[in-house]
């Protein structure tokens, strides 16, 4: 059975129960139909959320298709549960783009999920429907400005960095001229849509913690110039209060289930290539508030989502991870051993060995930040025995624990071993957490520590256009803040084509932008593009619904 036939045999709980279980009151929620349900945001209890175990589930560099780490952290958490660890699984919101894509869902699979997955992959409570339209109502009043002849900030067009955005891939859309139609339609200029995910009103949802924070970052999302060379910011708009009750709902956590029956928060929904790439502050902490454990992922490699998760969201939060679990696959080490996307399935110890580096990087990663690793083998039907062992043996000698996980095919009782591992590293407390960087350093120091570091290049290289705007950093005093570095996932250089561990590269920046709001810099690499575009055969090919509402395709 594939991953929607699995769901439909399962017998949903009602969200009033899946609620109690979590421990809030059925009364203080509110109701999207009988399977969700937003939390209010009263329901975090900072103390409580720092007695919390926060888990981070990572992975080694993906294959097109992914590793599955949402899968490994739903069926982890369900582990957890089985051995009586209250525990909370917190994700991120699928976005339309790759469901439509190449990717598919972002609910996990098999005996693994989140559910209703129908509805969560699709418009769910929509949160990216209201990101959508606080973001794209600050791109009408900024054209509405430059437009008007009795409240104009003097804005000159040319410099505003600000585009619109929407929640599906169109790479038609990256470059547009707005404005044409005449004197009545505006001021003609160039500007071009991002993919919603990659929105700074989603970051700056998944950074705030409260309203009052939320608003502040609003109005500080930076804008342009005027033509005295003053800049400007949304709330020179008076726009931060019309954005922030566009997301009064959008705020507030999302409550779903397991397909075990266990409580899931899924909030925010960035992506780790061109975003921060983790869920919400405001999710993970309530997660926290009501359980012993609490797992959260973090998008693509470790080098992406969870070098921001670690930079960027715990810096910002107070956040102090007690372990990683890096989610391991023998077809994605394969991949990275040399083999053919079409060989995967084929047992190959010597393309094994060869992608045995990729996985030992990202492990050197996770020490660099004093936190402790778990390797969770995530089980495929075509791995061999003897293709298993040969990752517990490179394990063994490097003294990290790890587990195979067959959660897809058993769900919490493929994770147990797993989960044992990871309750023996938090109790064994050996985790530091400390941040890679300080953010009071400079942006180069930064970008250059992460890019050497993390990434394992020889040095960074800057165009013209990233000096210019690394100077109008400077100019606009936004050097403290830390960065949040736009880069394929392919590999852990900025090259797609370099897979493995590659060494003697270079990291070029393009460009970088700002997002004051959301309070980083975005240093766009190589050629990384914040709109996707769609592949030649989109999984929407395969989707459709029958009369009788119900879905098929949908994975």
């Amino acid at each position: 059975m594939n991953d929607l036939q699995i769901a439909k045999t399962i017998t949903l709980k009602p969200i009033t129960s899946i609620a109690e279980k979590f421990g809030v009151d059925p009364e203080h929620i509110e109701m999207y139909g009988k399977y969700k349900a937003k939390l209010p945001l009263k329901a975090i209890n900072k103390q409580q959320a720092d007695k919390s175990n926060l888990i981070l589930v990572s992975a080694i560099s993906p294959t097109p298709a992914g590793e599955g780490k949402t899968t490994i952290s739903i069926g982890l958490s369900e582990g957890l549960n089985r051995l009586n660890k209250k525990t909370t699984v917190v994700l991120r919101e699928p976005s339309l783009g790759p469901i439509f894509g190449i990717k598919g869902g972002a609910t996990g699979g098999g005996y693994s999920q989140v559910l209703p997955m129908e509805d969560i992959n699709l418009h769910f409570t929509g949160d990216f429907s209201a990101i959508e339209k606080a973001h794209n109502l600050l791109s009408a009043l900024i054209d509405n400005n430059i437009q008007s002849k009795t409240n104009s900030l003097l804005i000159d067009p040319r410099t505003i960095g600000w585009k619109r955005v929407i929640d599906m891939n169109d790479r038609a859309l990256r470059h547009t001229i707005v404005g044409l139609g005449g004197t009545a339609s505006g001021i003609p200029r160039e500007t071009g849509f991002d993919i919603t995910a990659a929105s700074e009103i989603m970051a700056i949802l998944c950074l705030a913690e409260n309203l009052t924070d939320l608003k502040k970052r609003l109005g500080n999302i930076f804008i342009g110039f005027t033509f005295n060379k003053e800049p400007i910011y949304a709330k020179d708009l008076k726009a931060e209060g019309a954005m922030a009750t566009l997301l009064k709902d959008a705020i507030k956590p999302n409550l779903v289930q397991t397909i075990e029956g266990n409580p899931a928060i899924i909030h925010g929904g960035p992506f780790a290539n061109i975003a921060q790439g983790t869920n919400t502050v405001i999710g993970t902490l309530m997660g926290m508030s009501h359980s012993d454990y609490t797992v959260t992922e973090a998008g693509f490699g470790f080098d992406l989502g969870a070098e921001k998760f670690f930079d960027i969201k715990c810096q910002s939060a107070g956040l102090k991870p007690k372990a990683v679990v890096l989610t391991t696959t023998i077809r994605a080490l394969k991949y990275h051993g040399g083999a053919d996307l079409k060989s995967l399935t084929t047992p190959d110890l010597d393309a094994l060995k060869n992608g045995l580096p990729n996985l030992e990087k990202h492990l050197e990663n996770i020490s660099k930040f004093k936190v402790s690793p778990v390797i969770a083998i995530n089980k495929f039907t075509s791995d061999s025995d003897a293709e298993i062992q040969l990752i517990k043996d490179f394990a063994a000698t490097k003294g990290i624990k790890v587990a195979l996980a067959d959660v897809w095919a058993k769900g919490g009782g493929g994770a147990l071993e797993l989960a044992q591992c990871v309750i023996d590293v938090v109790e064994a407390k050996t985790s530091n957490f400390t941040p890679l960087y300080n953010w009071e350093s400079s942006v180069t120091d930064k970008i250059e520590t992460i890019a050497t570091e993390i990434y394992g290049a020889e040095y960074v290289d800057y165009t013209a256009k990233a000096k210019a705007h690394l100077r109008k950093i400077s100019h606009l005093g936004l050097d403290h803040l830390p960065i949040c570095i736009a880069k394929t996932q392919k590999s852990l250089s900025d090259n797609p084509k370099l897979l493995g561990r590659p060494k003697d590269f270079i990291i070029t920046v393009r460009e970088i932008e700002i997002a004051a709001g959301a309070g980083f810099l975005i240093p766009i690499t190589g050629d990384i593009m914040r709109m996707p575009g769609l592949p030649a055969h989109p999984a929407s090919e395969n989707i459709d619904i029958n009369d009788e509402g119900e879905i098929t395709g949908l994975f």
